[in-house]
């Protein structure tokens, strides 16, 4: 795929001017010097004023350090995803293993570090952890570390904890979360926001029904630790959209939660908080309604946490289609005016634009019929919308004609397997017999996010490959009773990562538990599935039986060991529409998130497979796109570059350059900012799924990214790596 047309003259007069930030609106905070916040600062922007790499010297980058924390074992599953801070020449960053680092940004020499499990109260290693956040007023300067369920705060001069903030430096965020909920699944591993003295929080929930949290947005005082305000995402009797569930379903219904980060307009007190699904991902029988505020950008008062508008991008949600990445905010230019703009990209591949302070959209949005389900129990919203501009990153629909496969017999077996299959439109449902999502469940957009420059010009990748959604009956037909209960909770809780049939998911390295029994007694199976361990959360809020009618299963799948008598047990399939208890199974869940492969293992659609995108969001058209990423081996066999799904996102600089890594062949690159040309290129030591950063030290421009491989079926690693034009 070639570029489309280059920029226009005037387009590239405001891309140089924004070197001499003569397009930079008021109170737009760029990153500069230092990167100081997450993605940039706190629009989101992934824009840097620096200039020091330009398109005409970047080809001259070189290796200037490399960290290795040490703290990363050969054989295990880690990943960094971290966007590093950069202040006053301090990196600051986190490990495979979580743990804060900071060091010599011009040098890459560790300065000190803090390990929230030896030096706080976190018990457990959180793999998906996006970054820190530095808060500094009236002279008072901290980094703010969410780990597990606690907020940490630390000295950036020392690494040690600041004893005035809550309880010794630590804030246990659950306490008081869910009133008489107390077993439930709550972390936080994307940085927040801060505003004078609040800290804004993202937050992480499990995604299954049981031990699901609701996804309230707080503010604490970064001061004291004070919980000063919350907004339910599950809206209570008396508040905006409660009559969009089930009565009550705030006793009962999780998630509708921000993972992703949100950003901030400071000048005039917005917050913007982009939500995920509301529990469980994919069948919404016990949350019949359109399921406000969950898959909804909520533009809030930064002061008051009270909703200023939102847009429902999903109703009734049975697809996972979170919002996957905080929005841009930007100023957008039409008719002589401008207008301050937010851009909210999604996981089906669009880009949706608002005005920032009222919420109406700047582009049109149509309502688009979509297809019934024919789950039991499921009723699914017959219109969602679709914005007509930007067209999306990704392919909406696929037909036999889209079919390729890496060679004619592994064509054949996809158009065979295919024909059997749902059709791929857009927000078909899930089903006994499979369908087809695409762009699949990561996107489409994902949470690396866009860069936006002051010229209104948005960067962003996108992964282009068909998913498989396939839903299996959890209850046994119904019955739910001591004889299958093993199943039904191993299918409740373990297929979305393990697959129904033990298989595990080599692309997320996520191990089969085929031979399970082999590696670990049945004790350590039940202590690792209480506890967790790594990458996988921990189930102590299940009863004691059903942990151990888990483990039952999982050593031996065709066991099905009584366990009548325990009343501890018992489960429940209440009728749909009615409220869900702790007790209940999800009566249909899917059997595991599934890459449409041809038979060598690579999409089956014509590529490309991952892209790199700028588009003018003033107009809404494509300026350029580029396949991003390749598969060597494809290459080599004479095929042109696919491009490969990809997790990170880009930054933007003043020099002209875009930078990205994110790519399952392990490099980072750097593209023309004009015309999509690849202007760099450079091996990583692993996959850099994770958004660079970009800084000056010691009068030296560097750019740096996180290199934990870990997804794609890439191997793990504990470094980062700067680059730097040559002394």
């Amino acid at each position: 795929m070639s570029p489309v047309r280059p920029p226009s003259r005037a387009l590239r007069f405001g891309l140089a001017a924004v070197g001499l930030g003569l397009l930079a609106p008021a109170g737009y905070a760029q990153a500069g010097r230092d990167w100081a916040a997450y993605l940039g600062d706190e629009h989101r922007s992934h824009y840097s004023t620096l200039d020091q790499i330009n398109a005409r010297n970047v080809a001259r980058l070189e290796v200037a350090w490399t960290y290795s924390s040490g703290d990363y074992k050969p054989g295990t599953r880690a990943q960094i995803q971290c966007n590093p801070l950069i202040v006053d020449g301090v990196f600051f960053g986190t490990t495979a293993l979580q743990v804060v680092v900071a060091l010599d940004a011009a040098t890459g020499r560790e300065l000190w570090r803090f390990d929230p499990r030896t030096a706080g109260k976190s018990k457990t290693a959180d793999v998906r952890h996006r970054g820190l956040v530095y808060w500094s007023r009236g002279g008072d300067r901290r980094l703010i570390l969410a780990h597990d369920h606690y907020l940490y705060a630390i000295a950036p001069d020392t690494g040690r904890l600041i004893e005035t903030f809550a309880e010794g430096g630590m804030l246990n965020f659950k306490s008081g979360w869910a009133e008489e909920r107390t077993d439930f699944l709550l972390n936080s591993g994307t940085p927040g926001l801060t505003f004078e003295d609040l800290y804004i929080m993202p937050v992480r929930t499990t995604e299954s029904h049981k031990g699901a949290a609701p996804g309230h947005v707080r503010a604490y005082n970064l001061r004291t630790g004070k919980l000063e305000w919350t907004f339910h995402t599950i809206p209570r009797p008396g508040e905006h959209g409660y009559e969009t569930w089930p009565p009550d379903a705030w006793k009962y219904a999780g998630g509708a939660n921000c993972w992703a980060g949100m950003s901030l307009d400071r000048e005039r007190g917005l917050l913007y908080v982009p939500t995920g699904s509301a529990t469980y991902d994919f069948w919404g029988g016990y949350r019949l309604g359109d399921n406000l505020f969950a898959n909804s950008l909520i533009c809030l008062d930064v002061r008051t946490g009270k909703r200023k508008w939102h847009y429902q991008f999903v109703r009734h949600d049975i697809w996972d289609r979170d919002l996957p990445a905080p929005p841009n905010l930007f100023t957008l230019r039409r008719d002589g005016r401008e207008i301050p703009a937010v851009a909210q990209p999604t996981k089906s591949g669009h880009v949706f634009v608002f005005h920032r302070e009222t919420g109406e959209p700047l582009f049109p949005i149509e309502e688009l019929p979509v297809p019934s389900s024919d789950i039991p129990g499921e009723v699914a919203a017959p219109m969602q919308p679709r914005p007509l501009k930007p067209a999306p990153i990704s392919r909406q629909t696929i037909s036999y004609d889209d079919i390729m496969g890496v060679t004619p017999q592994a064509r054949k077996a996809a158009v065979e397997r295919f024909s059997r299959l749902r059709q791929a439109v857009p927000f078909q449902p899930p089903s006994r017999e499979g369908s087809i999502i695409t762009p699949g469940l990561d996107g489409g957009a994902e949470w690396g996010g866009a860069a936006v420059d002051p010229a209104g010009v948005m960067y962003i990748n996108g992964s282009d490959i068909p998913w498989i959604l396939t839903l299996v009956d959890a209850a046994g037909g119904g019955a739910a009773n001591a004889a299958n209960l093993g199943r039904s909770h191993y299918l409740q809780f373990c297929t979305s990562c393990h697959s129904a049939d033990l298989a595990g998911n080599p692309l997320q390295n996520i191990p089969a538990l085929t031979n399970v029994a082999q590696r670990l007694t049945r004790a350590e199976i039940v202590a690792r599935i209480t506890a967790g361990k790594g990458a996988m959360p921990a189930f102590g809020f299940l009863p004691p039986a059903m942990i151990e009618a888990l483990a039952d299963y999982v050593v031996e799948p065709q066991a099905r060991r009584p366990v009548a008598g325990k009343a501890e047990v018992a489960a429940t399939v209440p009728a749909p529409g009615a409220p869900a208890a702790e007790s209940s199974l999800i009566p249909w869940v899917l059997t595991r998130p599934e890459r449409f492969l041809d038979a060598e293992g690579y999409p089956v659609v014509k590529p490309p497979w991952g892209t790199l995108n700028a588009i003018d969001l003033n107009t809404g058209e494509y300026l350029w796109r580029v396949p991003l990423g390749e598969y060597p081996e494809l290459t080599a066999r004479g095929i042109p570059t696919t491009g490969t799904e990809g997790y990170g996102g880009p930054v933007v600089t003043a020099g002209g350059v875009v930078f990205i890594a994110a790519t399952s062949d392990e490099k980072i690159r750097a593209f023309d900012q004009k015309t999509g040309r690849m202007l760099w290129q450079a091996p990583l030591p692993a996959g850099g799924y994770a958004t660079p950063a970009t800084y000056l030290a010691g009068g030296r421009q560097y750019v740096v990214i996180a290199c934990g491989g870990g997804k794609l079926g890439t191997k793990s690693e504990d470094k980062y790596v700067a680059f730097a034009l040559p002394r």
